[in-house]
């Protein structure tokens, strides 16, 4: 069951791994929808590190999943796939997806499809699976922070961190971030974060000690990784939890797990890609349940940095990784 649809779409290719500048326009075949999935008609795709970092050739997209770049999108559903009920045809929604966003139809998974929040334009919701998704599977979910405990978010101004810095606040949390610039700090404390910390100039581990009256933090999401690792241990309270979902500064750290022992600390991470549907659709619940209705009242909101149209990807990509952004890069299409 579907509208009446093109056979071939826009897209935008990893034409060679390279910089920016290997994404190239192109034309392919319009996708049909698989059992349980749907298509969606894309209005705007979110931009996000993992597609850099698949352009450069180091996160190829797990089997069976489009080479096309876009792990989030926004627009209308326009066909269903076999066994679909729910979303139906003509809604608007946002979805998570393993690739192909980066493009004018892409077809999602039906339990990975979030209603638009009222009072959103599609380009603002293209702005929120992939962050979303992550942040709670991450901090709520494996690191399962509550209410009146600590928080701290490596990377404070990205979208990850813009998002993360909202949710604990939201959900009663005392918030810290690290940050690059001045500019920066206060865009994190702007978000509610307790106390932003400038990494040039600060050192994390005092800061949050001394706030924290010597007890350390409860829970650190962590993208740097590196030289942090070790630093994060000494920054976390007893039975703390660290997750990491990026290593911006290296996988691989010299570490005295004695401290991890003696202060009951869990170490985690996660990626979210190649994980099956199931998982994925108890998170969009999770989500739609408690993230939808503070998205909906106002008290959280993507923040965008810039958007650019897809013919532009590569403009997108090279502000990315420019870390001059504070939030969300999206892509939009007419």
């Amino acid at each position: 069951m579907s509208q009446s649809l093109p056979a071939t779409m826009k897209v935008i290719e990893i034409s060679e791994a390279g910089g920016p500048e290997v994404l190239k326009p192109a034309e392919r075949p319009v996708p049909q929808p698989g059992e349980g999935e749907v298509l969606i008609k894309v209005a705007a795709a979110g931009v996000n590190r993992p597609d850099c970092l698949q352009r450069q050739g180091s996160y190829p997209p797990p089997p069976g999943a489009s080479d096309i770049p876009g792990l989030e999108i926004a627009g209308e559903v326009v066909a269903l796939g076999a066994g679909v009920t729910e979303p139906k045809i003509g809604d608007r929604v946002c979805a998570l997806v393993t690739g192909g966003g980066y493009a004018e139809y892409c077809a999602a998974p039906a339990p990975q499809c979030l209603p638009l929040p009222k009072g959103y334009s599609l380009e603002q919701a293209a702005a929120l699976p992939e962050t979303f998704f992550t942040v709670w599977v991450n901090v709520f979910d494996r690191s399962a922070l509550k209410p009146g405990e600590s928080f701290l978010v490596h990377g404070g101004t990205s979208g990850i961190g813009t998002t993360a810095i909202q949710l604990a606040k939201a959900f009663g949390c005392t918030v810290f971030a690290t940050a690059g610039s001045p500019e920066k700090v206060k865009a994190c404390e702007d978000l509610g974060a307790d106390r932003a910390i400038n990494y040039r100039e600060e050192d994390f581990v005092e800061v949050v000690k001394e706030a924290t009256g010597g007890k350390g933090v409860d829970v650190i999401l962590d993208m740097v990784g590196g030289s942090y690792i070790p630093r994060d241990i000494k920054a976390m309270a007893p039975d703390g939890r660290l997750s990491f979902i990026a290593f911006l500064g290296g996988p691989k750290a010299e570490v005295n797990f004695a401290a991890v022992m003696m202060k009951r600390l869990t170490i985690t991470g996660s990626t979210l890609r190649a994980r099956p549907v199931a998982v994925k659709a108890a998170l969009a619940e999770a989500l739609k349940a408690k993230a939808w209705p503070l998205l909906e009242a106002g008290e959280i909101a993507p923040v965008m940095a810039a958007s650019f149209p897809l013919a532009e990807a590569a403009k997108a990509h090279e502000l990315m990784e420019s870390s001059s952004h504070i939030g969300k890069i999206v892509l939009t299409l007419d």
